[in-house]
């Protein structure tokens, strides 16, 4: 049973969320929280497996909640935090990409998808919507000019590795970067389990934060992942 805490600052919102929620079997909605104090106080206090968690919250919003559960003594084992945004207005959601999000969600997706948005994140994956990838390091990340050569901190990995990341920092699924590279998708797995262990990195947001911040992609500019070879 996935245990999930709601914080979002409206009732109605709420409402809506707990009733789609609580209707699936293997979901239970453990608490709410209106605003960013109250949902780290709940989340420490219920342990929950996800905080769905709004951007935009009084006192504390989100991105702040998120670090506080993410780099806090006290935060809870398992918890891990999807992230409501209507990206309109959310300047943010790059900062709680950095603060130790799992995942990012739109306010207006289908209630399917926000189901198994809830479950992908539980089941220790990163929901990352390609399209949701791309317009958030377009818009929200400060980048240095392009780089020449492997940078630095990516010199342990192999070519076939950097090509694995770079991908995944274009906002590709295992299964796009299967098709792309000729690979299949366990092997995809693999790869990135490689890239993310050498890197001490924790997950897939951390990857593709680090691809961007290091030149090895640039927004607009699609780098080369080498000759596309079977393996």
């Amino acid at each position: 049973m996935i245990r999930l805490l709601l914080a979002d600052d409206q009732t109605l919102v709420r409402d809506g969320l707990r009733m789609i929620l609580s209707a699936q079997h293997d979901i239970e909605v453990v608490g709410e929280a209106a605003t960013g104090v109250d949902a780290v106080a709940a989340a420490r206090s219920l342990n929950p497996d996800v905080v769905l968690m709004d951007i935009r919250m009084p006192v504390m919003n989100g991105v702040e909640a998120t670090r506080e559960l993410m780099h806090s003594k006290g935060k809870p084992d398992a918890c891990r935090v999807l992230v409501l945004t209507t990206f309109d207005l959310d300047e943010y959601v790059y900062a709680a990409m950095k603060a130790g999000a799992s995942g990012f969600l739109l306010k207006d997706v289908p209630r399917r998808q926000l189901v198994e948005a809830v479950r992908t994140i539980a089941d220790g994956d990163t929901l990352l919507a390609p399209a949701v990838t791309r317009r958030l390091i377009e818009h929200f990340l400060v980048r240095p000019a392009p780089a020449r050569g492997i940078p630095v901190p990516l010199r342990s990995l192999t070519e076939r590795e950097l090509a694995v990341l770079r991908l995944v920092a274009e906002g590709l699924t295992n299964a796009e970067i299967a098709a792309r590279l000729f690979l299949g998708v366990t092997t995809v797995k693999t790869h990135l389990g490689h890239v993310l262990a050498k890197l001490g990195l924790r997950d897939r947001v951390q990857a593709i934060v680090l691809a961007y911040e290091t030149g090895l992609v640039t927004p607009g500019i699609r780098g080369s992942t080498g000759p596309q070879q079977r393996c």
